[in-house]
C-alpha cells in the first residue's frame, strides 16, 4: 500500500524511499513484529479460554512434555496476522511471486488451523486424516507453483553448477515445485516440537533466502555469481524480513516456557513459505542445505517408520530426532540451542554455494 501511495505522488521527497526493496524490507520487519508484540498478550488469553485444556499432550512422548499441559495452540495465526499486516503495507502489488508465496503461505496456514482445531475440539493429537491434509497441500502448492513458474520459468538449477542444467517444462517443473513446496511443509512441521525449536530455524533461513531472493533479482549480481536471474523475485526479500520480524515476536512467547504453541497452523505456513521462496529463486537444492536441519528431522521420522514396519526395531529412541536426544538425557533447551547452531552453520553453507560454481 505505501509504493502504492507514494507511487502516485510520483516519489515526492521522503517517499523515494519506498522505491528500494530494502527499505520496505526493513518496514516489514518492524511492522510483522510490533503487531505480534501488541497483540500477543491478548491473542493467547483468548486461545486460553477458547481452548481451555489447550494442545493434547502425547502421553508417549517425553514425560517432561507433560508439564506443558494446558499450554494453548494454534500461535501461528499470531504469524500469519503479523506477516499478511506486514505485507499489505509494504509489499509491491504488481508483483505475481509475492501473491503466489502469500497464498501458499495462507493456503498452508488454513490447512494447519483446521488440523490443530480438529486435535483441540477431539482432544487427540492425530487431527485432519493424512492422506486429506497431504491432498490439500498438493492442491495449494500446485496453483501456487504454476503461477510461480510461469514467470520463472522451468530450468533445473543445481548448486556447484553454473546455469541450468535440464528445462522440465512447465507440466513437469510445476510437479517438482510442489513436492518441494510440501516436503518443506511438513518438515518444518515434524521440527515443531519444543519450545522455540523451529521458529530460530525459520527465521535463519529466511535471512538466508533473503540474500538469495535480492541477488536473484539483481541482474548485475545474478551475472556476476553465475545464479539464475528472475525479475522481481527480489522483492521477496519484503516477505523474507516480514517472516523475520513475525518470528521474533513469536519467540518471545514462544521463549521455554512457552505460553503458546505454534502448531500446525504456524510451522505448516512457515514451511510452505520457504518452499515457495526457493521455487521463486530456483534455489530448491539449496534450500535442502539451508533447511538441513527440516530434512533431517523428516528424515529420522521416515528411517525409523521404515524400519520398524520392516524389523520391528527403532533406529532411534523416538523420531523425530530432537526426542531422541531429549531420550539420551539432553534437557530442553540444550537440544534447542545446539539444534539452532547447526542451523546457522547450514545456512552458512547454504549461501556459500552462490559463488561455488
Amino acid at each position: 500500500m505505501f509504493l502504492f501511495i507514494a507511487e502516485q505522488l510520483d516519489f515526492a521527497g521522503i517517499l523515494n524511499l519506498f522505491r528500494y526493496i530494502t527499505f520496505r524490507a526493513g518496514g516489514a520487519t518492524a511492522t510483522a513484529l510490533v503487531i505480534g508484540l501488541l497483540i500477543g498478550p491478548r491473542f493467547i488469553g483468548w486461545l486460553r479460554i477458547r481452548q481451555g485444556r489447550g494442545q493434547p499432550i502425547r502421553e508417549d512422548g517425553p514425560q517432561t512434555h507433560l508439564a506443558k499441559r494446558g499450554t494453548p495452540t494454534m500461535g501461528g495465526l499470531m504469524i500469519l496476522t503479523s506477516v499478511a499486516v506486514a505485507m499489505l503495507l509494504w509489499m509491491d502489488f504488481r508483483n505475481p511471486y509475492l501473491w503466489a508465496c502469500l497464498f501458499i503461505t495462507v493456503g498452508f496456514g488454513l490447512i494447519g488451523f483446521l488440523d490443530d482445531y480438529d486435535k483441540v475440539t477431539k482432544r487427540s493429537h492425530k487431527g485432519v486424516s493424512g492422506k486429506v491434509r497431504l491432498a490439500a497441500e498438493f492442491v495449494i502448492a500446485g496453483i501456487g507453483c504454476w503461477i510461480i513458474v510461469r514467470g520463472t520459468g522451468s530450468n533445473l538449477y543445481i548448486p556447484f553448477v553454473q546455469g541450468p542444467i535440464a528445462d522440465l517444462g512447465m507440466p513437469l517443473y510445476v510437479a517438482f515445485a510442489a513436492v518441494v513446496v510440501v516436503g518443506a511443509g511438513n518438515a518444518v512441521n515434524l521440527t515443531d516440537g519444543l519450545d522455540g525449536l523451529a521458529t530460530m530455524p525459520v527465521i535463519i533461513a529466511s535471512l538466508a533466502f533473503l540474500v538469495i531472493s535480492y541477488l536473484v533479482g539483481n541482474a548485475i549480481f545474478s551475472a556476476y555469481l553465475g545464479i539464475p536471474h528472475v525479475l522481481g523475485v527480489g522483492d521477496l526479500a519484503v516477505l523474507c524480513m516480514a517472516i523475520v520480524g513475525a518470528g521474533l515476536a513469536f519467540l518471545w512467547f514462544n521463549a521455554p516456557p512457552a505460553a503458546v504453541f505454534m502448531g500446525d497452523t504456524g510451522s505448516l505456513a512457515l514451511g510452505g513459505a520457504l518452499g515457495a521462496i526457493a521455487v521463486s529463486t530456483h534455489h530448491e537444492f539449496v534450500l535442502a542445505i539451508i533447511g538441513g536441519l527440516f530434512v533431517l528431522e523428516a528424515a529420522s521420522v521416515i528411517i525409523q517408520v521404515f524400519f520398524y514396519k520392516r524389523t520391528g526395531k527403532r533406529v532411534f529412541k523416538m523420531a523425530p530426532i530432537h526426542h531422541h536426544f531429549e531420550q539420551m538425557g539432553w534437557s530442553e533447551p540444550t537440544v534447542v540451542i545446539r539444534f539452532w547452531i547447526i542451523s546457522f552453520v547450514l545456512a552458512l553453507a547454504g549461501l556459500a554455494t552462490l559463488k561455488l560454481r
